[in-house]
């Protein structure tokens, strides 16, 4: 249980106080000034860096925008960076609920109240689930999609990652509270963290993250990005892969689900390079 805050698996933050000191020296992201949207009811903070392309960048489960901010300075010297922290995370106040469709939702409302004409859109774990049904949901608005350690459905998680899943619990969290001191020091109902920790439990519970016919119907590009050692089963990343019309897949070696913070560089490079190239439409990819 010492370890709960140090390795949050699929779906979820791998969050540590070392990793968040990788940000960039001068800069702290995700209290670096930021903005609110106020959407539904609820006060969603988001920070922007860069011009150019909007890029909406998206954070893991029970994290923030600093969880990737090691990533932010590379990405925005190429693309206008968009960075909200989900409802209930970091500086954003909590929704009724939590569910991939809301938070979709969210980033959907986040994306007409800014006027973007289009944007790309990345996400990691939750983020990356995230990104997967705003393309589904907004083909008027995605253009790409880099989706990383992204599961459509709970059994595609390994075994280590379902008995992790079952020790979070708001017992855990009163145990080690490394994290719930750090979520109390950013969100602005620090009091709330039992109802957020429950409503994470929830939308951790469902099968279904992604039905299958709006990953099927998703017709722009999508790379599908993980290490060959996270805690979701290779089969079903080859699964997701193989389900998208325009899909790509990149499978980085020696790495689990931590590897916007251990292997930052490179995954923007990978990113980056996606993004700027045309993706020939492959209709003779493997099914």
């Amino acid at each position: 249980m010492k370890q709960f805050v140090y390795c949050l698996a699929i779906g979820i933050l791998l969050y540590s106080c070392n990793e968040a000191k990788k940000s960039v020296e001068s800069i702290h992201y995700g209290s670096n000034n930021g903005k609110y949207a106020t959407i539904h009811g609820t006060k969603i903070y988001y920070e922007e860096y860069g011009t150019g392309t909007p890029l909406l960048l998206l954070h893991q489960g029970l994290g923030s925008i600093e969880n990737l901010g090691g990533i932010i300075p590379e990405l925005s010297k190429h693309f206008r960076v968009i960075a909200p922290d989900a409802p209930g995370h970091g500086r954003s106040e909590q929704a009724d609920s939590l569910s991939g469709d809301l938070l979709a939702d969210y980033c959907s409302v986040l994306i007409d109240q800014l006027q973007l004409d289009s944007a790309y859109v990345m996400g990691w774990s939750m983020g990356g689930n995230t990104a997967l049904l705003l393309a589904a949901n907004r083909p008027d608005k995605i253009k790409k999609v880099v989706s990383g350690a992204s599961n459509t459905k709970s059994s595609g998680l390994t075994q280590e990652g379902i008995d992790l899943k079952k020790e979070y619990t708001v017992e855990a969290v009163r145990e080690d509270s490394t994290w719930l001191e750090h979520y109390q020091s950013l969100n602005p109902q620090p009091d709330k963290w039992v109802k957020f920790w429950q409503d994470t439990q929830k939308m951790w519970s469902g099968e279904i993250k992604i039905p299958d016919d709006k990953l099927s119907r998703i017709n722009v590009p999508v790379l599908i990005i993980r290490g060959d050692r996270d805690m979701i089963k290779l089969e079903h990343s080859i699964d997701i892969f193989r389900s998208l019309k325009k899909g790509q897949l990149c499978i980085y070696p020696n790495i689990g689900h931590e590897m916007p913070e251990e292997k930052g560089e490179m995954l923007c490079n990978i990113a980056i390079d996606f993004f700027r190239k045309n993706v020939v439409d492959n209709d003779n990819k493997p099914h």
